[in-house]
């Protein structure tokens, strides 16, 4: 979304980490990895211009994309398991999928698609390319034909809610996430009206410059998305989006925030914090929201936000979620959004929030949070420590189940929620079992690719 707060000072907290992600790659160069899943490749094959026609590629095969890479023609691009693609850093490459094309990435958890970084192990950076953007025809709010930002000026959005724009699944995406102009970037995964028939799920996006997750209206639902230590929000929709959202894991890098302040979600109905319709109006459940405060004395950069963002007339429906460590947890910004919470199209609900420095924030300062939390049966801790998250702060060998004994372990309530919800006992993105084992990558900057 277009954001004016952006400005020139994305560019100084992208040219700082590049400086901090470059020392941490040269003091762990001897920690390099190769992963199962990679296939040694027998050539090298750049990727640019238009695909306008069916192609698969191949896993044996790497590919650079040099510059914006765009899937058009109703082609389907089609990417084998194990395939790594990686984003010129001279060019921003980026790949786009418009509309009526398809996408169909579909890994599996032991060879994972891999889009990251043309640049060598130890010498990757936030924002070296541009990222993953599918564009499609389901519902947005914005008048006439809107066009996708970050400078790829193609027009998102349409009539059909139950689109289908392909499957990203067992996928990541690293080093990504460009500032085209202050307010205008590419994500690591932008989704632009894309619909309901369209399949998302086991996605990380790490070391993204900009948001890791955001949805341009549309109704595609999705489950299980890591946000690895981006610059700007973890998750991000506006301008109409509607789907549904289960098993989100958002960490926070305590040293790296953007000036626009990062949050762990960000939400709003459109720029102009209009009331078109469709309105945003988003479904989570099982959100994990790892913040920078491990504890009171973590040192953390100040441009760091909320857990929870609410803005701009949006509505949203948060279920069985935790917001840990964050210098604000919930703030209802704004009379549009305050009368959304009032009315019952905005809620937190049967979750928790711990260890924040300032636990609710409101434009309105009548506003009764303790009546609105505790009628949806939600609870503040004042520490991770009371949930057992302290293994979720670590900066090397974290752990996101929480302790034995957690509350979180239990009580989950799915009231209201429709079959596209998976009936689990547990709030937060984990209960007992971790789901990212086998396909993630916590470490890209030691990989041989």
């Amino acid at each position: 979304m277009e954001k004016t707060m952006k400005n020139l000072g994305k560019f100084f907290v992208m040219a700082c980490l590049v400086a901090f992600t470059a020392a941490c790659g040269k003091d762990d160069d001897q920690g390099t990895t190769v992963e199962p899943g990679i296939e040694q490749p027998v050539g090298t094959e750049e990727l640019s211009g238009n695909i306008s026609s069916d192609r698969t590629l191949k896993a044996n095969t790497r590919y650079v994309l040099k510059g914006f890479v765009y899937v058009t023609n109703n082609a389907t691009l089609t990417i084998e398991p194990g395939t790594i693609i990686k984003g010129d850093k001279d060019t921003d490459g980026s790949l786009i999928v418009e509309r009526g094309s398809k996408i169909m990435a579909e890994g599996t958890r032991e060879k994972p698609i891999v889009f990251t970084s043309n640049m060598p192990k130890g010498q990757r950076k936030v924002g070296d390319w541009g990222g993953v953007i599918i564009l499609g025809n389901a519902p947005v709010n914005l008048p006439g034909q809107p066009k996708i930002e970050g400078g790829v000026d193609r027009p998102y959005g349409g009539s059909n809610a139950a689109d289908n724009s392909g499957i990203l699944k067992y996928v990541r995406i690293e080093y990504s996430g460009i500032p085209f102009q202050p307010g205008n970037e590419i994500n690591g995964l932008t989704l632009g009206g894309v619909g309901s028939g369209t399949v998302i799920d086991y996605v990380q996006v790490s070391y993204n410059g900009d948001d890791s997750f955001e949805m341009f209206g549309g109704t595609v639902n999705a489950k299980h998305l890591i946000a690895y230590k981006n610059v700007d929000d973890m998750f991000d929709s506006d301008n109409g989006y509607s789907g549904k959202l289960q098993f989100l894991l958002g960490v926070s890098d305590p040293k790296v925030a953007d000036v626009s302040k990062s949050n762990g979600i960000e939400t709003d109905n459109d720029s102009n914090g209009s009331t078109n319709l469709p309105q945003t109006k988003a479904q989570f459940s099982n959100v994990s929201l790892i913040g920078p405060k491990a504890d009171a004395n973590t040192q953390i950069d100040g441009n760091f936000g909320q857990g929870i963002h609410f803005k701009k007339n949006t509505g949203a429906m948060v279920h069985n979620s935790v917001v840990a460590g964050w210098p604000i947890a919930i703030n209802l910004d704004g009379s549009g959004v305050v009368n959304n919470a009032n009315t019952g199209s905005l809620f937190f609900k049967n979750g928790f929030i711990s260890g924040n420095t300032q636990n609710f924030k409101s434009t309105d300062a009548n506003f009764d949070f303790n009546a609105w939390f505790t009628t949806h049966n939600s609870f503040t801790k004042t520490s991770n420590a009371d949930l057992k998250l302290e293994n979720s702060f670590r900066q090397t060998g974290a752990n996101y189940l929480p302790g034995s004994g957690s509350e979180l372990l239990s009580g989950a309530d799915f009231n209201g929620l429709d079959s596209f919800f998976e009936r689990v006992s547990y709030r937060g993105a984990f209960g007992t079992t971790d789901w990212t084992q086998g396909w993630t990558n916590f470490d890209p900057q030691n990989t041989d690719y």
